[in-house]
Formats: C-alpha cells, sequence, structure tokens
C-alpha cells in the first residue's frame, strides 16, 4: 500500500527540518531534485537510462554515442558547457550532430579532466580528428583550451571553434559576442559535414565562417532560479528584460511590458540595426533559418504566439524564412523568456541544416520553405438546408423570436450570479460562457428572422452555440439541439417536442457520462424531461411544461447537497461545494424563460 509507505516517509521528517524548509522556500524555489550538488548528473543520468544511443564515460559526466566505434575514419565533434541548458548539449548527440558532450554543474564549465577524457574517448574510437564547439565564456574557453593543448600534447589533432553569436551589444566588448543557442545550428552543420566524410580543417574554417552570418537575442518577463539559489534577479510585474544570456544574468535594457508583437518587432530591430555592432546583416530579400528558443519556462501557447509574431514581421520585412524552427533548444533552467536565432543561409547551408540526425532534441522539421507555402485551406462548403416549409416572419417565427429574446435576456441577467456559483467548483467563467452564447444570439436575430421550422431552428442554434459559446458548455448545448432537433424533423406537435428532449438528454450523456445526481447541467434537464413524458400521453397541455420548469428548478437547487460526479467540480472536495451547480441553474432559468412567453402568448 502506497499510504503507510508515504506515512513513513513523513515520520522521518522532524518539525524542525520542516521548519527549515519552509525559511528556506522564503528565499529560494522549489526544485524536484535529489540534491543541490547531485541534480547535474541525475539529470545526464536520466537521459542516458532513456535513450539507448547514448552511453556515460564512467568516472566523468560525459556522454557519448554509443555506436563510438563505428566512427572511425570520421572527425568527431564534441562540445558542452554548465548543465541547466537542456536539453543542450546531451540532446544534440547523434548521428548527423554531436559526437559527445561534457557537461558541469548547473551554470558552470566543465572540468578539464573530462573533456580531456572525453577526447581521448573519441580518439581511441578510431576517429581522425575532433573538433571542439565551445560558446563564448571565459571558463569554457579556458577549460576546453587547456584540455585541447594537452591533448594535442599527446598527439590527438584537436581543433577549437568559439561561437558567440549574442546580437545584445551594440559596442563590442572585451570579452566578445557570448555564445546563445545558435550554436545548436552549429552542431547541426558540423555534424552534417563529419558524417559526409570532410576533413577536421574544412569542418572548422566552414562552421567558422558561418558563425559569422548568426545572432540571437533573447528577453524574459523574469530570472531563473539555480537549484539552491534564490533568484538572480528582480524584475517589477510591468518590466521585461532585453539582451540577456543564458546563466541567468541581467540584460542590456529593461523595458515595460508590452505585446508580443510589440517585443518581437524590437528584438528584431535590434538585431538587424546596421548600428549594432553585433547585428546580423539580414535585409530584404535575405534568406534565413529563425530560431524561437523557448528558454525554459515559457509556455507552449505563448511560444507559438512568438513565432507567428516572428514570421510575420520577418515577413514583412522583405525576409525570407527558408526554415523555423520552435522549441526548447538552449534554456536557462526555468526562466520564462524567449531567444530569437537568425542565421543567413544559401542552398549549400540550407542542404547541411536539411541533413538527417538522430539526435533527440533536433526537430523533425519539413525541407520546405515557411515563406511562400500556402498556410490555410478552404473551408468545406455547408450542406444544402432543405426549404423551411414553414413562412418565415409568420406566427411562429415571431414567437421564436420572443422566446430567445427572453432566453438571452434571462442569461445576460444571471452572468455575475452564475460566475459566482462557478467560482466554487470551476473557474468562475459560467456566468461569461452564458452570457457570450445570449449575444451570439441576439447578433444572429438581427440579421433577420430565424426558421419557423423548430428542427431547423434548433440546427441552427447548435451550430451557434458550438461556434460561439465555447467550453463543455457550448460543446452539451450543441449536441442536445442537434440531436433534439432531429424528432421535430417529421412532426412538431407536444409528443415530437417530447422526444426531441429525450434525444437530447441522451446525447448529452452519451458524450458528456454525466448522469442524474452527479451534479451537473444534466440534473435541471432530466427532471424536467421526465415530467414531459406526459406530452406523449391524450390530453396533453401547457400546464404539463410549467410542473416540468418547477421540477427543474428543484432539481437545480437539490445539486447543492449532491457530490460532483462529472465535470470539473468532480475534482474539487465536496466539503467546499455548498452552493447550486451553476449549469443546472441556467438550464433551470432557460426553461423558466420559454415557459414565461408561451404562458404570455395564451393569455
Amino acid at each position: 500500500m502506497i499510504r503507510p509507505k508515504w506515512n513513513q516517509l513523513w515520520s522521518q521528517v522532524d518539525p524542525v527540518t520542516c521548519w527549515l524548509c519552509d525559511l528556506g522556500q522564503s528565499h529560494t524555489s522549489k526544485k524536484l531534485v535529489n540534491s543541490v550538488a547531485g541534480c547535474a548528473d541525475d539529470a545526464l543520468a536520466g537521459l542516458v537510462t532513456c535513450n539507448p544511443n547514448l552511453q556515460l564515460l564512467q568516472g566523468h559526466r560525459v556522454a557519448l554515442r554509443s555506436d563510438l566505434d563505428s566512427l572511425k575514419g570520421q572527425v568527431a565533434l564534441l562540445s558542452g558547457g554548465g548543465s541547466g541548458h537542456e536539453p543542450a548539449h546531451a540532446g544534440f548527440i547523434g548521428k548527423g550532430m554531436l559526437t559527445g558532450v561534457i557537461a558541469g554543474a548547473v551554470f558552470t564549465s566543465p572540468a578539464v579532466g573530462s573533456i580531456l577524457a572525453a577526447i581521448r574517448a573519441v580518439a581511441q574510437a578510431g576517429t581522425v580528428g575532433t573538433l571542439l564547439i565551445v560558446k563564448n565564456y571565459t571558463g569554457d574557453r579556458l577549460n576546453f583550451g587547456l584540455a585541447r593543448e594537452q591533448a594535442r600534447a599527446e598527439g590527438i589533432p584537436v581543433e577549437m571553434v568559439v561561437i558567440g553569436d549574442d546580437s545584445a551589444f551594440t559596442v563590442l566588448k572585451k570579452a566578445g559576442r557570448r555564445g546563445l543557442c545558435g550554436t545548436v545550428l552549429i552542431h547541426k552543420v558540423a555534424g552534417a559535414l563529419a558524417e559526409a566524410g570532410a576533413g577536421l580543417e574544412e569542418i572548422t574554417d566552414r562552421v567558422s565562417e558561418v558563425a559569422k552570418a548568426m545572432g540571437t537575442l533573447g528577453v524574459s518577463l523574469s530570472s531563473c532560479s539555480v537549484p539552491g539559489s534564490k533568484p538572480t534577479f528582480e524584475l517589477s510585474a510591468d518590466e521585461v528584460e532585453l539582451g540577456l544570456g543564458i546563466h541567468g544574468e541581467a540584460g542590456v535594457h529593461r523595458i515595460k511590458m508590452a505585446t508580443a508583437d510589440e517585443i518581437v518587432a524590437l528584438m528584431l530591430d535590434h538585431m538587424t540595426s546596421c548600428s549594432n555592432v553585433s547585428h546580423v546583416p539580414v535585409r530584404s530579400g535575405s534568406s534565413v533559418v529563425l530560431m524561437v528558443n523557448n528558454l525554459g519556462g515559457l509556455s507552449f501557447l505563448e511560444l507559438g504566439i512568438i513565432a507567428d509574431a516572428a514570421v510575420r514581421s520577418l515577413e514583412g520585412r522583405g525576409v525570407k524564412i527558408a526554415r523555423a524552427l520552435v522549441g526548447t533548444f538552449m534554456s536557462a533552467l526555468d526562466m520564462p523568456g524567449i531567444s530569437l536565432t537568425l542565421l543567413l543561409v544559401d542552398e549549400p547551408l540550407l542542404k547541411l541544416i536539411d541533413a538527417e540526425t538522430t539526435a533527440l532534441a533536433w526537430p523533425n522539421v519539413a525541407k520546405v520553405s515557411v515563406t511562400g507555402r500556402k498556410r490555410c485551406r478552404a473551408a468545406p462548403a455547408k450542406p444544402l438546408e432543405a426549404p423551411d416549409s414553414t413562412a418565415a416572419g409568420g406566427a411562429a417565427s415571431k414567437q421564436m423570436v420572443l422566446v430567445l429574446e427572453r432566453v438571452c435576456a434571462t442569461l445576460l441577467g444571471l452572468e455575475e450570479r452564475l460566475n459566482a456559483l462557478d467560482r466554487a467548483a470551476g473557474d468562475g467563467d459560467c456566468g461569461t460562457t452564458h452570457s457570450c452564447a445570449a449575444r451570439a444570439i441576439q447578433g444572429w436575430l438581427k440579421e433577420g428572422p430565424p426558421p419557423a421550422s423548430p428542427a431547423q431552428l434548433l440546427s441552427k442554434l447548435a451550430l451557434l452555440l458550438l461556434e460561439k459559446m465555447g467550453g463543455s458548455s457550448g460543446a452539451l448545448y450543441g449536441l442536445f439541439l442537434t440531436a433534439a432537433a432531429q424528432p421535430l424533423k417529421a412532426k412538431t406537435d407536444l409528443p415530437a417536442w417530447s422526444a426531441a428532449m429525450d434525444a437530447g438528454l441522451e446525447a448529452m450523456q452519451k458524450y458528456g457520462k454525466a448522469a442524474p445526481g452527479d451534479r451537473t447541467m444534466l440534473d435541471s434537464l432530466w427532471a424536467a424531461g421526465q415530467e414531459l413524458q406526459a406530452w406523449k400521453s391524450p390530453g396533453a397541455n401547457l400546464q404539463i411544461l410549467s410542473k416540468a420548469v418547477k421540477s427543474a428548478e428543484a432539481a437545480a437547487e437539490a445539486t447543492r447537497n449532491m457530490e460532483a460526479g462529472a465535470g470539473r467540480a468532480s475534482y474539487i472536495s465536496s466539503a467546499r461545494l455548498d452552493q447550486p451547480d451553476p449549469g443546472a441553474v441556467a438550464a433551470a432559468a432557460i426553461l423558466r424563460a420559454i415557459l414565461e412567453v408561451l404562458q404570455s402568448q395564451e393569455a
């Protein structure tokens, strides 16, 4: 059983430890690690454990291709740096990319001994030379450089390229441009060349040239937090950090929060401005590879918005986007931000980018230009509708308008109450969702009289709510109305309306998986449907609808004492659910509105 083990574990945590944990949380963020000291080792071990194409080098924080012995006669490619940039660097090990990587602790350069061990390992496998691909940071340059010198002293042919693709600084610093996400593109180009049999000198010269035609710029909504440490910098709620690196360091500008379009435009302006010494010489007519890189903590929703903004902005400047790579390539732990990388390309370089690779983190990018591709398909034509057999604008149609107007007014008046009821069990938008439906119906009515045919009316309403209402409520009402319309195609007498109610309820239960008593809108509708069974008997009249409405209202009120069995409320403790279900309240109110109009028409 799980619970005894959990209790046993909890009993080992003394109150003093709990106090220290709480105290620490006010200064450091929580991380799912076994220990701060061992997190880099554990992360690399996890990647290797789950990927049969990788192996660890015993005694070192080094990952290598598991088919190392098959690389005899090829150039080996090694890269690396501090951990915390996942999936870089080990995620890019594979045929057509890196041979191996050397990882340091979080944001710390790897040890010289481990770098040298990796060089020796690939040399002993029969490779004809090793290229070290190093991001431009002092620690990385020093440690990889020292390992290179030691390896060369042992007779191993080793070259090193230092990548600096940062476009943040308008004036060149003595330390040079920082190595950022563009380094991953260098991994790809070098890997394709090595796989094609290019020599060490040729690969070194080629990637050195490619690196000059590349730039990267980052922006973040807040800093990252290193395990065991406080956030590296603070931003107010209305600020954004522009031009920051991948180690939590602050950027070159602190700007006010703006829309995604505005921030992307600002980034591209900065990256391509001729007044910026580290700019990318992109102009109208240029062809580029675009990388939209998640710095670790941005949602995929935001990433898509940024990608769309970047493509639109570049194409608006006359730039052709040959390929677009969107995802997490080189992160800064949990930093909620992005970086944009632009690489100027021609067809030969594009073929290297497109070359096959087995690297786990390289995306499956289509070998098709982004610019110039048809991005939308025409929507299918709607099926032809049967002509409305009843006269539009007649008495029946006018009555339908009155009913719908009353329903809309009722739902709009209930918006705040339904939202308040929904906040106890959901996201507090039930009233807003129903008001959205009401406004959509009002707009539709302004376009002209609704169909007088009940079947066509319900079908039209179903489509309208499915498109405009949204959420599960829109889907449920759409299901109900679509199914309810079917029995009304042949007849529109009271037995047919009872059958329509049955069909709607059956569809809701089939797809919504709710049942009477589950504390949902179905409870109200089900109670009304039971009363409307009397319409199937001779002598049925409007009085039965009145009883049905009262039953629906009673059922809605009764949901306050029910335990939720379906919907979002089913995940909430029943102790917190002491108000009636908002969906049930809304459904009962709709039925009440219909009844009031029909009664006024009879009077």
